[in-house]
């Protein structure tokens, strides 16, 4: 029991991998980027990152529920579930699930700045 306790202790969860949203780049959170495409290329697993990166002030990542994502309207209560602005976010993925994304900027969300991630084990 004292070596299952031991081991317990001493194991760590592997790293996650770093997914830079877009390609990466300054700008690989922008209006001039089909998210749809990039996503379908990358392969998400539990525990991995993604990586905003923009220009502070003109853009923002806003995590928000399916319905907002499609609507690209964030408004409602309960429709946001996390927000970002540093312009450089690092966003760990920790269930496997679908997770949604939009920029809250105006039109930017209907100008194709949103990210649907699927999260697998």
């Amino acid at each position: 029991m004292a070596a299952l306790v031991s081991v317990l202790l001493l194991w760590q969860p592997a790293d996650g991998t770093d997914h830079a949203v877009g390609g990466g780049g300054i700008n690989g959170w922008d209006t001039g980027t089909n998210y749809a495409t990039w996503a379908q290329s990358q392969s998400f697993a539990a525990g991995d990152v993604l990586v905003f990166s923009y220009v502070k002030g003109q853009h923002n990542v806003y995590e928000v529920t399916e319905e907002a994502y499609r609507s690209c309207d964030a408004t409602a209560p309960g429709t946001v579930l996390a927000t970002y602005d540093s312009g450089l976010d690092r966003v760990v993925l920790p269930d496997a699930k679908t997770y949604w994304f939009i920029c809250q900027v105006p039109n930017h969300c209907i100008g194709g700045m949103k990210l649907a991630v699927n999260v697998s084990v």
